[in-house]
């Protein structure tokens, strides 16, 4: 259900990073933010570093990796504490994969109301009607 999106810099070339991002990214979702990862879309950029600015010099010049990730998820759906230790493992785990780490790499986990977002035609509100009608209608038929 998340859909996150992951740009990235590194001043080497980061040959094959992408699918390596896109997995640790989902297993993060999945274990800090109990997110299904078989319906969490993930899409990976990579940028050139010398089009990516940190106080007017490019990550090239600052010889440093960046990154930029954005988790949309349902609002309500995770504590503060479930956030902020995502974000922190998020940087860690990006500096593992990407090296060292400009301290302006970001993530931004947004929260969005449940009847604005959606898959599948589908908004995520309907999908908890849904669910929650499908298991009062097995509890009336099992009581």
């Amino acid at each position: 259900m998340p859909l996150i999106t992951v740009q990235y810099a590194t001043p080497q070339p980061a040959r094959a990073k992408a699918e390596a991002i896109a997995k640790a990214v989902n297993q993060l979702s999945a274990e800090v933010l109990r997110k299904d990862p078989n319906v969490t879309a993930i899409i990976t950029e990579e940028v050139k570093p010398s089009h990516w600015f940190v106080a007017d010099r490019t990550l090239a010049q600052h010889g440093l990796a960046s990154f930029w990730i954005d988790i949309r998820i349902v609002e309500g759906t995770n504590t503060r504490e479930e956030k902020a230790a995502f974000v922190a493992a998020a940087f860690a785990r990006m500096q593992e994969l990407l090296g060292p780490l400009h301290g302006e790499s970001y993530v931004h986990v947004n929260e969005v109301r449940g009847d604005a977002y959606g898959y599948g035609g589908v908004t995520q509100n309907e999908r908890y009607i849904a669910g929650r009608l499908k298991a009062l209608g097995k509890a009336a038929l099992e009581g």
